[in-house]
């Protein structure tokens, strides 16, 4: 299994989307041990002190492809979830002052808190509402109707340089406003169209 991510992928204002089309993609991978499935998750207290989230849609790919064509892309998805891409902000600073690799900062354990997956043939892919809240007050949301690149840009570009295979998971980016802090003890509450689907705490 890949487990993958695209950076700054949403905006706040439909008509920045063309310009910022322009700008380069940026993936990053997270390890499969880095996946925590509707379980609470222990804060990694021994290796960081900062801990950003960033809540994403999360699709599941359902069927082997290489080089794949903008106009089949969304065939190769069978599934969707909400998730949390955690990283620690503090080695991600130190990693990018000595020009290291991200691993550490991405791909702690519990550094993906994912829900179940839901058939996506239950929605219309340009028009996803998700959300975040934590200890009851919502934090992040977005529609997919703004994101900059859409699963059929993200799956394209992917597959030009790797074969993505039945089982791969990528996470599709964050809502531009919103992402911060999280605690020891905090109560996080993800959803999908207004389902409830991801409900976890930092413990």
């Amino acid at each position: 299994m890949k487990i993958l991510g695209i950076g700054s992928n949403y905006v706040t204002d439909l008509k920045e989307i063309p310009e910022k089309k322009k700008n380069k993609k940026f993936i990053f991978s997270k390890p499969e041990s880095s996946l925590a499935v509707n379980c609470d998750v222990v804060y990694p207290s021994e290796i960081t002190n900062q801990l950003i989230y960033e809540v994403e849609l999360v699709i599941k790919i359902g069927k082997e492809g290489k080089n794949i064509t903008k106009e089949n892309a969304n065939a190769y998805i069978s599934e969707i979830a909400v998730g949390i891409d955690y990283t620690a902000k503090d080695i991600l600073a130190d990693a990018r002052e000595t020009k290291h690799p991200w691993e550490f900062a991405k791909g702690f354990d519990g550094a993906a808190p994912m829900s179940n997956f839901k058939p996506i043939s239950n929605y219309n892919l340009g028009d996803i509402n998700f959300d975040l809240k934590i200890n009851g007050e919502l934090k992040q949301e977005s529609n997919t109707a703004y994101m900059i690149h859409d699963f059929a840009d993200i799956i394209v570009f992917i597959s030009k340089y790797m074969t993505l295979q039945p089982g791969d998971l990528i996470f599709t980016g964050t809502p531009a406003l919103g992402k911060g802090e999280i605690f020891k003890g905090d109560h996080l509450q993800c959803s999908i169209n207004g389902e409830l689907l991801l409900d976890f705490k930092m413990i």
